[in-house]
């Protein structure tokens, strides 16, 4: 895999501790070059937010759950029954148990991962929980596109490249959950079923409780 690994771009230090070059050598070993340019862009986008708010935040906590946050699609970490989200969040926090990391940082950052795509909570909780989920936002969705100057925006890009993302990201996200599709219940990622299955079927809140076992 050939990959960029600069010290910083636009002003953000990339953390190399020990646990952060570690983290990374995972990625790069199990992951694929186009989630690790995903996951690097997520941490500089999440860093740049904090700047510009002025949020207080662990950025070496901030990297490795960025490194790990899409981990869970691909097959080393996948497991057969669990949201790919719960996969890669499960996947940091023995990386870092293994790293005698103290049992509350190990909880933020599994809730950072966890929480990635979940709408309407993740904003509210610890700055780092929030500031992934606005990187990974802005990455993919482009939420807060406006607030990226084009310097920044240009020189993310240059080292770390999106190669056609708009395209592939929907097919990435797929292959790691097209073996456990019950996994995207109540959540966004119901939406690339629907969009890479033909005619998929939802399961439905409603129908659940209409046809629960209670007689009323």
């Amino acid at each position: 895999m050939s990959v960029n690994r600069p010290k910083s771009v636009a002003g953000i230090l990339i953390p190399d501790s020990t646990i952060a070059s570690q983290a990374t050598e995972l990625l790069l070993e199990h992951g694929t070059e186009f989630i690790y340019n995903h996951s690097l862009r997520v941490f500089l986008f999440s860093s740049l937010n904090a700047k510009r708010n002025n949020l207080e935040h662990d950025s070496e906590l901030l990297y490795v759950a960025s490194v790990f946050h899409d981990l869970g699609l691909v097959p080393h970490y996948s497991s057969p029954d669990l949201r790919f989200e719960v996969d890669g969040a499960n996947a940091a926090r023995d990386f870092l148990k293994s790293h005698g990391i103290a049992k509350d940082k190990l909880q933020l950052v599994w809730d950072t991962i966890a929480l990635h795509t979940t709408i309407g909570i993740a904003e509210h909780k610890e700055n780092e929980v929030a500031l992934m989920y606005s990187g990974v936002g802005l990455d993919v969705m482009g939420e807060g596109y406006e607030t990226l100057s084009a310097a920044n925006r240009e020189e993310i890009i240059s080292y770390f490249p999106r190669n056609d993302f708009k395209k592939k990201i929907i097919p990435t996200f797929f292959g790691g959950f097209e073996h456990k599709t019950e996994t995207t219940f109540g959540n966004i990622k119901a939406d690339v079923c629907s969009y890479m299955i033909p005619n998929f079927h939802r399961k439905n809140f409603c129908d659940c409780i209409l046809h629960s076992p209670w007689s009323e």
